[in-house]
């Protein structure tokens, strides 16, 4: 099983597109930054669990939660080292695709009595293949989005992004400044709405879309917040984040 799981995650990294061209980052920049956040938070709680804050954000947990059990098949020890010599040059993004393959291997087998925080990689190379890597300077880039790292504090206390399917992250991808709406009435409230819309800016506000996401599964055009704004729809509305608009998008799709 520790070979297989191992085995897994280094096929994950070879289909990953490092060498992206930058339309696609930008295609799902949205994502991308829900990713990495969530990223951030998990890796924050794993960092306060075992003591390893110092070199928070981006590390080897493995090498905190058990060192012992993180032996590979040697097979895929040699193939990771030499994946990591050909394919990736940041010494950052080398040391977290070490992890995610030696955390395959010690969640595994070891005994160590785990905490109740969520897998610390799988948004990172979720993220990775949506678009390739990240650099680091100021902020942390994105190749179509820049994010401040924040501090390991901070993170720790950030709402989770748990809805990681790729229809959810798909249905967040767009172009421009977007806000979420929940249509609610009675019988209708926030975290069950009679349906969830957006509105996209493109530039400096010469481009506007409004968008439902519909029975179809997709976004589609809607008159619904531009007659708002006028005052002719009886159903009302809540601005929602970007998280609560995932989970929504998510059940939606789960009920299909």
């Amino acid at each position: 099983m520790t070979a297989a799981e191992s085995r897994r995650v280094m096929d994950r990294l070879h289909a990953i597109p490092w060498e992206a061209d930058f339309d696609v980052s930008l295609r799902h920049a949205r994502s991308r930054a829900l990713l990495m956040r969530e990223y951030l938070r998990r890796a924050a709680h794993w960092a306060r669990a075992y003591g390893a804050e110092g070199v928070w954000p981006f590390f080897d947990i493995a090498e905190y939660v058990d060192p012992s059990s993180i032996a590979l098949d040697g097979e895929v020890s040699a193939e990771l080292e030499e994946y990591i010599h050909r394919r990736v040059g940041t010494p950052s993004i080398r040391r977290v695709c070490r992890g995610a393959v030696h955390w395959a291997a010690v969640r595994t087998q070891t005994k160590v009595r785990l905490p109740d925080v969520p897998d610390m990689y799988e948004p990172l190379l979720l993220m990775f293949e949506r678009g390739g890597g990240y650099s680091i300077g100021q902020f942390i880039d994105l190749d179509g989005v820049a994010l401040p790292q924040g501090s390991l504090d901070q993170h720790l206390s950030a709402s989770p992004f748990l809805t990681l399917q790729p229809a959810t992250l798909d249905a967040l991808d767009g172009r421009g400044r977007t806000t979420y709406y929940a249509k609610i009435s009675e019988g209708f409230p926030r975290s069950s709405p009679r349906g969830i819309v957006r509105r996209r800016i493109i530039g400096r506000g010469s481009e506007t879309h409004d968008e439902a996401f519909t029975c179809n599964l997709r976004w589609e055009r809607t008159e619904y917040l531009r007659r708002y704004d006028l005052g002719h729809q009886e159903i009302d509305r809540v601005k929602i984040t970007e998280i609560e608009a995932a989970a929504l998008i998510e059940s939606a799709i789960s009920g299909s």
